[in-house]
């Protein structure tokens, strides 16, 4: 939770880096809470609920897209490259491999420095 509550506490800053964890912890949360509201939504027969969400985290998420494609050592515009059909694939594996070691143009290595959550 607290992975999850960091990201939207960094709600629109696309500076900076974010560790795998940080990434995968929020995706999984986000997934959860989703699913939860799509099933509320589903029991009352609109998808309002699902719709403020997605609306209210849409900005967190792609920020910390942009800060795990910095970790990777890679531009934030590489975040289009999920708009083009199978290639897209290409962004999971960015989001998937090790962050550069040391500091990179993005700065330093948050698994390095003192804000680790746990």
């Amino acid at each position: 939770m607290d992975w999850y509550l960091a990201v939207l506490k960094q709600y629109a800053v696309f500076q900076g880096r974010a560790r795998r964890k940080e990434y995968w912890m929020f995706v999984l949360f986000n997934f959860i809470v989703a699913f939860v509201l799509g099933f509320i939504d589903g029991m009352l027969g609109t998808f309002v609920l699902s719709g403020i969400y997605a609306l209210a985290v849409l900005i967190p998420s792609l920020a910390v897209t942009v800060r795990r494609l910095h970790d990777t050592d890679r531009s934030g515009w590489w975040i289009l490259i999920a708009l083009v059909p199978v290639i897209g694939i290409a962004l999971l594996i960015f989001m998937c491999l090790e962050g550069t070691a040391g500091e990179n143009r993005f700065g330093a290595n948050p698994k390095q420095d003192g804000a680790q959550l746990a």
